[in-house]
């Protein structure tokens, strides 16, 4: 089964095509940008690409975007190109070239504005029942993006799987405050309670997806962390999220006191992952108690493969005091 990883050259491609490459997995990797995994290097906007990169391959794995952080330097064309225009022309060809899976990488910032509850109302609970309200391009195009991905299986009965993943970036926080509060490792801990995914997590969800979509047909999962709360503590999360943790987590504070980290005192949203687990098969390692047995025995939390994949960044220039713009 030959796979071919979009995006080959950013940090969830480039997962991809390691993990695929050391399992001895046929893998070929296109991106825009040449890099040790891309195989073949061209834009996906071009339906002639397309066309030829896809030649012999029996699943894809839509890696390739236009990101958050492109936001504040490309145009709407620009994501409309790659995100949409891009997906179609992947679609269409692995449907003409009989592909028998196919999985889209989607973002959990498609749910945009659902998420963030109004002042003094609980933590939002988020799962694939949530519709989203796009509030920017990115989101937007994503969210255009999956709909071909659904037309294509009801209209061509192609195997299509949808996974909309949290942040497993290893880049600094965009929000300036939050960096100038809480150090990248500390902030990172955090989120995996509630918002992020550690890499090697989310390209399992993926290898899982491909195997699983043509048993599925179509739908769409949340690729995070499996977050520890219940919905009963939706309100206290939004009041001192803090105590909610350390009475699931009481050696935390302990660990979190000599490493002079410190919890986030409210969580606005909390994303669920059971459907994920259920339907794919998918079995998430690195949660909130697996950072807590690294700091007792001393390690780094993050996996191997994102010391591996390493930070990328997302555009060739750098920016004072700041990972990317902010729109």
């Amino acid at each position: 089964m030959t796979l071919i990883v979009t995006g080959s050259a950013g940090h969830l491609g480039e997962g991809l095509m390691r993990l695929l490459r050391a399992q001895g997995r046929p893998a070929r990797g296109i991106d825009i940008k040449p890099s040790a995994f891309t195989d073949h290097v061209g834009s996906i906007a071009e339906r002639e690409f397309v066309v030829e990169a896809l030649r012999g391959a029996s699943g894809v794995i839509h890696a390739a975007t236009l990101h958050k952080p492109h936001v504040a330097t490309h145009s709407y064309q620009d994501f409309v190109d790659t995100n949409i225009t891009g997906t179609l022309n992947l679609l269409q060809c692995a449907h003409e070239q009989g592909v028998e899976s196919f999985v889209f990488t989607s973002t959990t910032s498609a749910f945009g504005a659902a998420l963030t509850p109004a002042p003094g109302e609980p933590a939002t609970w988020i799962d694939e029942s949530v519709a989203p309200i796009p509030k920017n391009i990115y989101g937007a195009s994503k969210v255009a993006a999956e709909g071909l991905c659904e037309l294509f299986h009801r209209r061509h009965q192609l195997p299509v799987l949808v996974l909309r993943t949290s942040r497993f970036f290893p880049e600094d926080d965009d929000d300036a405050a939050r960096r100038s509060e809480y150090d990248t490792a500390n902030s990172q801990a955090n989120e995996l309670l509630y918002r992020r995914a550690d890499i090697d997590d989310v390209a399992q969800a993926h290898l899982c997806a491909i195997a699983r979509a043509p048993a599925l047909g179509f739908g769409r999962y949340i690729v995070s962390a499996t977050a520890p709360f219940a919905r009963e503590d939706l309100p206290a999360l939004s009041r001192d999220a803090a105590a909610v943790v350390e009475r699931l987590f009481p050696r935390c504070r302990e660990l979190y006191a000599a490493r002079g980290w410190k919890l986030f005192p409210h969580l606005d949203r909390v994303y669920i992952n059971a459907a994920a687990r259920r339907d794919l098969g998918w079995q998430p390692r690195y949660g909130f108690g697996y950072v807590l047995d690294c700091l007792e025995r001393g390690l780094d939390f993050r996996s191997a493969l994102a010391h591996e994949v390493g930070v990328k960044g997302y555009h060739a220039q750098r920016f004072d005091d700041m990972p990317y713009p902010v729109a």
